[in-house]
């Protein structure tokens, strides 16, 4: 199973966002395949991979990180995109202790120095890249209209700065790709650990 520790943020927080991207969402046709809110998430370390007997050592460890930890304020806040095919979200607020927070997270070194605190909300569909490795084939230079380009999504969200909100506890997640809704990752949380520390 692939693993990875999480922060969830709260219903209001996910909702202030699905209400800044509809417009822009709404232009996109299937250029993007967009995440279920639900299912959203700000990842802190990605663990890959692991056998079901990796849950209880990665949990102890979770535990140990949370206890020294006290709650973090954040926010959800401007928006980019990696390799221009996933589109984030990126976070404000307290990011030096969140940093912090995600490298003790993390069992990884290299993984650390690459951290970047977002929350993913869309990815560009498999019509979308389909269709342009039919374009690149083919060497066109007109490109058929399907929606705005990736870059374009980026800039007009790029303002974004969704309400502050408290990380309160951090979770141990379970991914199965092509499980959730309408095809996507079904992401399942193994565990729930508090940050305690003062």
């Amino acid at each position: 199973m692939r693993l990875f520790a999480a922060a969830h943020p709260p219903r209001a927080a996910r909702g202030h966002l699905v209400r800044a991207m509809t417009e822009v969402r709404a232009l996109t046709g299937t250029a993007l395949r967009w995440g279920d809110p639900e299912q959203w998430h700000v990842t802190l370390a990605f663990y890959g991979d692991q056998p079901e007997g990796a849950v209880p050592d990665l949990s102890e460890h979770l535990g140990e990180v949370a206890r020294g930890f006290p709650p973090l304020r954040v926010s959800l806040h401007g928006v980019g995109s990696f390799s221009g095919t996933t589109l984030w979200v990126g976070v404000g607020g307290q990011t030096t202790e969140l940093t912090e927070l995600m490298h003790a997270c993390s069992l990884d070194p290299d993984e650390r120095a690459r951290q970047r605190a977002h929350l993913t909300v869309a990815r560009t569909s498999r019509t979308e890249r389909t269709r342009q490795a039919k374009e690149q084939r083919r060497g066109s230079r007109v490109r058929a209209h399907t929606g705005p380009e990736l870059a374009h999504v980026v800039h007009a969200l790029s303002v974004y700065d969704g309400p502050e909100w408290t990380v309160r506890e951090i979770s141990l997640v379970a991914s199965e790709l092509g499980r959730g809704r309408s095809g996507g990752t079904l992401h399942t949380d193994m565990g729930r650990y508090v940050l305690t520390g003062a």
